[in-house]
């Protein structure tokens, strides 16, 4: 396990990672002083749905990161083909398969928050709401909001 890493990580995300413009991006912080497991923030993506939402996301860092990605899900409720919405569990390639250690927790938060903004309902991870993604978008959106 590589604490050096993670206190690097830590320290990159706890100021928060803004856009050029100053806007927030994505934050996190440690729970107690368990350091592998932390608190991310991803705020809503502007022109989405989502806009003006503050979204926590629960991180569990694995003995064996980073050759093996966190296990993240979502606390906060929230509307989307790709996660579900009964349990914040997250479908999200990067998370799985397609983790690589040069991928970093940042970079992960950051991928979530893309994902907000670009919904894949046909790898969904919530059915139901993939179906209304695709059938009825204005409601799909209102739900969102």
């Amino acid at each position: 396990m590589d604490n050096g890493r993670i206190m690097k990580e830590l320290k990159e995300l706890q100021d928060g990672v803004k856009k050029a413009n100053g806007e927030l991006v994505v934050e996190a912080k440690v729970v107690g002083d368990d350091l592998r497991h932390w608190k991310g923030k991803i705020f809503g993506p502007k022109d989405t749905c989502y806009e003006g939402g503050i979204f926590y996301v629960d991180i569990h860092i694995p003995p064996d990161y980073p050759f093996k990605p966190p296990k993240m899900k979502f606390d906060t409720k929230i509307w989307h083909p790709n996660i579900s919405s009964q349990t914040g569990a997250i479908c999200l390639d990067i998370l799985k398969n397609e983790w690589t250690p040069a991928l970093t927790i940042r970079t992960a938060l950051i991928s979530l928050q893309a994902l907000l903004c670009a919904p894949e309902p046909d790898d969904p991870q919530d059915a139901e709401v993939a179906r209304q993604y695709k059938s009825d978008r204005p409601l799909y959106e209102l739900t969102a909001k």
